[in-house]
């Protein structure tokens, strides 16, 4: 037996979803607490769940970790539900605050629907395995599996599923202050003595990328920036312009594939996403009935099917609203590109053709009129041009214009008396 030395604790924050975000920043944090000698690690947990095999790499690792780990559910009012249940029950430690609650681990799918017998008898053998490593209920890890049972932080003290209730952080550390847990992996374990009374504080944060990686951490989020991004970008090179189109597409894809950085994909479902792509460019760049975008918006339908693995999945409540947006988006920006691409130049020489101004002054058989904010040397193609007619560019030659007279109807600016400079 040997007595934590340390009188410093590190405590990392958990909200929201349990993602592999969440599975590498605990990880990192076990690491952290060993490397720099803290007495304990203190999960200070608020879980609605998550994904199944963040929550077994987590629990591995507090399993056998030689620091001891403590999680806490706290503030009043927070849960350690479905995933949050099993991380929970596997720290040396587990403590809940008043007013929360722990339990409802029925594994679902990515579209909420309970899971197949086979992963809800494989996930109650996990849930059991921890409870009887760390002398806990199994059968209440057996319940909250099966019938998706749930207690309050009372009934979970009073029947072993945690170890306490704490009415704060400064209050848990007190109480734990000398009990022995055994730490380390199977074969190595080892007893230690808690040594938290009037320890220091020490937080571990995600930090600004990893709250934002956590943030992009959703499959509706990844599947509608690959998506909208991929036909923003699809558009701007069809039919290219100042380059928001472009600039949005590409920061929506890099946000996506960030967000499918720290999500299980399947390369089927990616590859999908790619065929919905060419077939959404196909569209854009020959616009036709909308053969290509229906084609476009199917394969995309089936990338959202089986972009993700395990009991991720996107929502159907955004899978094909998104897939029939973008796909009449497709349609939509076919058109544009094509009435762009045979509108008249408004720049550049081919600018000026069909233009419509006055000859200010004459010297022999040239002329000069102003055009665009500068001075043009014009000559007529039939006949000498005069001071005051006005004339249509019909052709342009180097620096000089040639022009017919234009007898349709003048405007007031037409009309203004010219001033010579």
């Amino acid at each position: 037996m040997s007595t934590a030395q340390s009188s410093s604790v590190l405590v990392t924050r958990v909200d929201g979803t349990i993602t592999p975000v969440i599975a590498d920043h605990l990880e990192e944090g076990l690491r952290a607490a060993g490397r720099e000698g803290h007495a304990a690690y203190v999960i200070e947990m608020d879980t609605p769940g998550g994904l199944l095999q963040s929550t077994r790499e987590i629990v591995q690792g507090f399993l056998a970790s030689d620091v001891p780990v403590i999680v806490y559910v706290t503030p009043p009012g927070a849960r350690a539900a479905s995933a949050g249940a099993y991380i929970t029950m596997s720290a040396h430690v587990a403590a809940m605050a008043p007013g929360t609650h722990i339990g409802a681990g029925t594994p679902v799918t990515g579209q909420g629907e309970e899971a197949s017998e086979k992963v809800v008898n494989d996930s109650v053998a996990f849930a059991v395995s921890i409870a009887e490593q760390r002398g806990r209920s199994t059968d209440f890890a057996r319940d909250m599996v099966r019938e998706g049972t749930s207690v309050s932080d009372r009934e979970a003290a009073r029947t072993d599923v945690v170890d306490l209730v704490a009415s704060s952080r400064g209050a848990l550390l007190d109480e734990v202050d000398g009990q022995r847990v055994v730490v380390g992996a199977q074969g190595a374990e080892h007893e230690v003595v808690l040594n938290t009374a009037d320890a220091r504080v020490e937080t571990h944060d995600l930090g600004f990328f990893g709250e934002v990686r956590q943030l992009l951490a959703s499959p509706e989020l990844a599947f509608l920036f690959l998506s909208i991004g991929t036909l923003a970008v699809i558009y701007e090179l069809a039919s290219p312009g100042v380059g928001v189109g472009g600039v949005i597409g590409v920061v929506l894809l890099v946000l996506g594939f960030v967000a499918l950085s720290v999500l299980p994909f399947n390369v089927a479902g990616l590859l999908l996403l790619f065929l919905a792509a060419a077939l959404f460019a196909a569209e854009v760049l020959t616009p036709g009935v909308g053969v290509f975008a229906a084609g476009g918006a199917v394969a995309l339908v089936f990338a959202g099917i089986l972009l993700f693995r395990g009991e991720l999945g996107v929502d159907p409540a955004v899978l094909w609203p998104t897939a029939v947006a973008v796909g009449g988006g497709a349609v939509l920006a076919g058109r544009l590109a094509w009435r762009a691409r045979r509108a008249p130049a408004t720049t550049g020489h081919e600018g000026l053709l069909g233009r419509v101004a006055v000859v200010r002054r004459v010297e022999g058989e040239t002329g000069q009129m102003f055009l665009d904010g500068a001075w043009w040397a014009v000559r007529g193609r039939t006949a000498p041009v005069a001071a005051g007619q006005r004339v249509r560019v019909v052709e342009v030659a180097g620096l000089e214009l040639l022009v017919d007279a234009d007898d349709g109807p003048r405007n007031e600016q037409e009309d203004r008396p010219w001033t010579p400079d």
